[in-house]
């Protein structure tokens, strides 16, 4: 309990609360009725996943710029399927879902295969599927789809908590007991956190490095799925907006860019940070480059922070080795 206190997800719940409560009054408490809650969480369920498959990517110390490429290619090819070939919604949702995964999957083989830096490598996809993207859809917006699943996407538990934010929180659940619980997960934050120490102790860090970018496409294929159900339609811009989303809830959450850290919990928060900012920009009518303005400085402050606190733990530990030797010595 005490080291929770002093964490960031306290102080993002903090923060959170209290940027709700002035949201609250400044709408004379109309954020407060059901609609308003329920279109405040269905706008949230996308920002979290895509800031959770960015996350699992920086827990290895990688980049994935492909976030949206891949999102919006898997998107169009659900509603390219369903519209243009009348596959059945399950199928083509099931193949879109694949597509995503494989995508990430192709990441990972990449980055291992060529040793090329992350960076290089999604950017060079992120531009193919953009390419592809494009390709499946043209200009046109892909909307002959069941209404059933767009059905899907405006329903709410109890009128309230959207069934796409309720599949988003049970997706970082999941990856929550993945990464704390389970060996593979524990082995892919060791070799982000420490990559020699890891090897040195028999776990592979090709591995790790693939199982990650896997993850991460895993979970752009729910974020694509709920995309299609939530949205009037598909075209070529889906996805076009999430690469700055997804850099931003996981390092708000607390996440290092060196790897070795999973923060589902504080990037659910800071996604929801960021939702309030472009709440808070809709009520007093601020033009959207705000949003961007805001959320870009304070990604920049939360790297920058990180980074200060990181060379503290490493002094911190080059003191108190010495001590320990010596006590050691003493004995």
């Amino acid at each position: 309990m005490k080291r929770f206190v002093r964490s960031t997800e306290m102080t993002l719940l903090v923060i959170g609360l209290v940027f709700f409560v002035g949201l609250v009054i400044a709408s004379g408490g109309d954020l407060l009725a059901a609609n308003s809650i329920r279109v405040l969480l269905q706008f949230l369920a996308v920002p979290v996943l895509i800031g959770l498959a960015q996350m699992v990517v920086l827990a290895v110390g990688q980049l994935n710029l492909a976030v949206g490429a891949i999102g919006g290619f898997a998107a169009a090819a659900m509603g390219v399927l369903m519209a243009d070939h009348g596959v059945p919604v399950p199928l083509a949702l099931l193949i879109g879902f694949l597509l995503a995964g494989a995508a990430g999957l192709l990441n990972g083989v990449l980055v291992v295969l060529t040793r090329i830096n992350g960076f290089i490598v999604t950017l060079a996809t992120m531009t193919i599927l953009l390419g592809v993207q494009y390709r499946l859809v043209g200009t046109r917006t892909v909307d002959a789809y069941p209404q059933g699943l767009k059905t899907f996407g405006s329903a709410a538990l109890f009128g309230v908590v959207p069934w796409i934010f309720v599949v988003a929180l049970i997706v970082a659940a999941l990856l929550a007991l993945l990464l704390k619980r389970t060996v593979p997960g524990r082995q892919l934050l060791a070799s982000g956190g420490n990559p020699i120490a890891a090897r040195l102790s028999g776990i592979s860090n090709d591995r790790s490095v693939i199982v990650a970018h896997a993850l991460s496409g895993a979970i752009l294929g729910v974020a694509a799925i709920l995309t299609v159900a939530s949205s009037p339609g598909v075209n070529k811009s889906i996805g076009g907006d999430w690469l700055l989303p997804s850099f931003a809830a996981p390092i708000i959450g607390g996440a290092l860019l060196t790897g070795g850290s999973a923060v589902v919990l504080g990037t659910v928060l800071a996604a929801f940070i960021v939702r309030f900012v472009d709440t808070a920009r809709a009520e007093f009518s601020l033009e959207p480059s705000w949003v961007n303005f805001v959320v870009g400085a304070v990604v920049l402050g939360s790297v920058v922070l990180g980074q200060v606190r990181a060379r503290r733990q490493e002094r911190r530990a080059v003191v108190k080795a010495p001590d320990a030797a010596v006590a050691g010595g003493v004995s």
